[in-house]
């Protein structure tokens, strides 16, 4: 009987002990993101895209004045990289969502999801 006390502990204590760490290798990994999502160079590529979506962006004459990262949104994507999306002009309709990743050892925003709204507003094709 005692046998069986002690090893059901012990299986308890295994069982918990991989789930802490799972939970640490997670939180691990969320935070590796959030640090290239806020990089400089992540900064660069952002707004580099903006650009291409509209030449006048950030400045008075542009449709995109402003864009925020949704902290939420920062997820691991399934093929790769990592998923985020940008509110633009604190606008929650207008959103773009990239895959960001390594594309030749260059960091790179690359898939990107516009929203039906902004698609509109930039006069953009599939609109």
């Amino acid at each position: 009987m005692k046998k069986r006390w002690i090893i059901l502990g012990i299986t308890v204590l295994t069982i918990l002990g991989l789930g802490i760490k799972f939970y640490m290798d997670e939180e691990k990994l969320n935070e590796e993101m959030r640090k290239v999502v806020y990089s400089e160079e992540t900064k660069q590529v952002f707004e580099k895209r903006l650009t291409n979506l509209d030449a006048k962006a950030f400045t008075k004459a542009g449709i995109i004045q402003s864009y925020e990262i949704n902290k939420e949104s920062i997820e691991r994507s399934p093929m790769g990289g990592i998923n985020v999306t940008l509110i633009i002009n604190k606008d929650l309709e207008w959103y773009i969502t990239y895959t960001l990743g390594k594309y030749n050892g260059k960091l790179d925003g690359g898939g990107a999801s516009i929203s039906k709204e902004l698609t509109k507003k930039l006069n953009l094709k599939g609109s």
